[in-house]
């Protein structure tokens, strides 16, 4: 590019370097500005510099001008606030379904979301090497290839696997195709997963990202069934527990007061409490009462008890009496 055609880019690359460089606590002389155009082998006059700073805050740059001997400028808002940045840089590190390598790319790309300044603050705090992460490296065209079949409305199929005690993949069924409808993604217990309507089970199952591979979209249109069309996903997780699914019942529980905020994180704000005493209280819900269900009741003791129905409450004891009993030989 000739020097003439990067002086038409000049306004351009003051905001660049506004936007990289400068905030409240690193606000840019003029001059400073000058050196760093020249980086780019623009030269430029004081002038030119302040007559396109006031072009760039004319445009709806939010630039700050702090006057003085020598005015500084920096940029005032910005599309992620530090503390923004934090927590979604803190989300790709917990999850366990990014990988080290797009766990690193991703907070890569956030840093560049914020000034040279705030990202090294970001880098400071980024600790993945502790974390368990899954070993599927292609989680995201699966997830890339299955919400582009949720747009267009189509099936797909795939194959599914778990590892062996050899941690080698191995797939269910020998490797027969799954068919499902994707209906929307959800992240449970540190994984991310699929839920979809199973044709092999005519009802809907969850899958998870990392485990699928081989996904293909087929020009079938996916299957709705009963109120399937109008799915939601946030109702559909208060019912299921670590996205083992099931038939749904609905379920009288007691607690104890001291786990109401237990209960508000399970069930959500809206579900309604049934004062007992003063130190227990009760809620109807709606849950696929599977054994991973009670082994959540489990965790509370004597904190909690199961008043409807009975035999959810035999089931839970033949559970217990099994645990008793394996542990005791």
């Amino acid at each position: 590019m000739g020097a003439n055609s990067k002086l038409k880019l000049k306004p351009f690359y003051i905001m660049k370097i506004l936007m990289e460089q400068s905030d409240e606590q690193h606000p840019m002389t003029v001059n400073e500005l000058i050196e760093e155009l020249g980086k780019y082998d623009i030269s430029a006059e004081r002038k030119s510099i302040y007559a396109d700073i006031e072009m760039l805050m004319e445009f709806g740059l939010d630039i700050i001008c702090i006057k003085g001997r020598a005015n500084k400028y920096f940029i005032g808002a910005k599309e992620f606030e530090l503390p923004e940045l934090k927590l979604l840089v803190d989300a790709v590190q917990a999850s366990r379904f990014i990988t080290y390598k797009k766990s690193e790319e991703l907070i890569g790309k956030l840093e560049k979301l914020t000034n040279v300044h705030e990202a090294k603050e970001l880098h400071q705090h980024v600790v993945i090497s502790d974390q368990i992460k899954t070993m599927n490296e292609s989680i995201y065209y699966n997830v890339n290839d299955i919400n582009k079949a949720i747009q267009q409305n189509k099936q797909i199929r795939f194959k599914y696997f778990d590892y062996n005690l050899d941690k080698q993949v191995e797939y269910r069924r020998n490797g027969e195709w799954y068919y499902a409808s994707p209906y929307a993604f959800t992240w449970d217990d540190d994984n991310y997963y699929m839920i979809a309507f199973y044709e092999r089970y005519e009802d809907i199952s969850n899958f998870r990202i990392d485990r699928m591979t081989s996904i293909e979209v087929i020009d079938e249109a996916r299957v709705f069934e009963g109120e399937c069309r109008e799915f939601n996903v946030a109702d559909y997780s208060k019912k299921i527990f670590r996205m083992f699914s099931g038939d749904t019942e609905k379920v009288k529980l007691q607690f104890d007061n001291s786990l109401i905020n237990v209960v508000i994180d399970r069930f959500g704000k809206e579900v309604e409490i049934q004062k007992v005493d003063q130190n227990a209280f009760m809620i109807d819900v709606d849950v696929v009462a599977t054994n991973t269900f009670l082994s959540w009741l489990f965790m509370f003791g004597d904190k909690v008890k199961i008043v409807e129905p009975l035999s959810l409450r035999d089931k839970m004891l033949d559970m217990a009496k099994l645990v008793i009993k394996h542990n005791c030989n």
